[in-house]
């Protein structure tokens, strides 16, 4: 199992949300690129990076942090938010970010982004609010089941699913488990779960389930959970 630890990025600053909502962000850091620093020290392998005005906006807005990020430390990066198109991609991985994650785009346009899968190292994101998936930056509802759209990506070459219960997240509330079974199960595919992780409990039924990863956000920075001793023992 992977713990990856995550910053939302947000006009610069690391952030966290409730719900996915913008107007509710918490700042937890001016500087992001020093607490993926201490990510790395603490023994994380892996960091989730999400652009949160990239993801309302489609488009990249915090190129200038997640360079700086990348500069400062040697931990291999997933990122997502606002990666629309292919330029973008290979933009971020000229950057030297590992794995792209798509997800907007990952529900409207499946077939693109199977194709894309092909030449790129792509996770999809399905994000869902009470089963159904929402995009551009969970601004929208789009009339499709989660594990509908993760069944589609049953063949492809994504590297892996992450799968978000927007109504966790930011909650501290723990993981829906079930919803995170049912997207693996629908998709065949490695998932990473998302959204509400609450203490360690969380942490030992991913591991319990085999699930492939889990995204550490909120519990860390409201410190609930010791990151640093979940790093050592995964």
């Amino acid at each position: 199992m992977i713990v990856f630890p995550a910053i939302d990025l947000k006009d610069g600053k690391a952030v966290r949300l409730t719900k996915g909502v913008m107007d509710s962000a918490k700042i937890y850091s001016d500087e992001p690129w020093e607490l993926a620093k201490r990510f790395e020290d603490m023994g994380a392998k892996w960091l989730h990076i999400v652009d949160l005005n990239g993801a309302f906006a489609g488009e990249p807005k915090n190129l200038a942090q997640i360079e700086k990020i990348r500069k400062n430390t040697d931990l291999k990066i997933q990122l997502g938010g606002g990666i629309r198109d292919e330029k973008t991609i290979k933009r971020y991985l000229d950057l030297g970010i590992n794995r792209v994650i798509l997800g907007s785009i990952a529900a409207k346009d499946p077939q693109k982004v199977i194709s894309l899968a092909d030449n790129y190292p792509i996770a999809v994101g399905i994000d869902a609010k009470d089963g159904y998936v929402a995009i551009d930056g969970w601004d929208k509802t789009e009339g499709i089941e989660a594990k509908e759209l993760a069944k589609i990506y049953e063949n492809s070459k994504i590297e892996c699913i992450i799968a978000t219960d927007i109504n966790k997240d930011g909650m501290l509330s723990g993981l829906n488990i079930d919803f995170i079974k049912q997207i693996e199960k629908a998709s065949k595919k490695p998932v990473i779960a998302s959204g509400g992780v609450a203490g360690v409990e969380d942490i030992e039924k991913v591991k319990a389930n085999n699930i492939y990863g889990v995204i550490v956000g909120k519990a860390f920075y409201e410190g609930k959970i010791d990151l640093e001793k979940i790093l050592k023992e995964n």
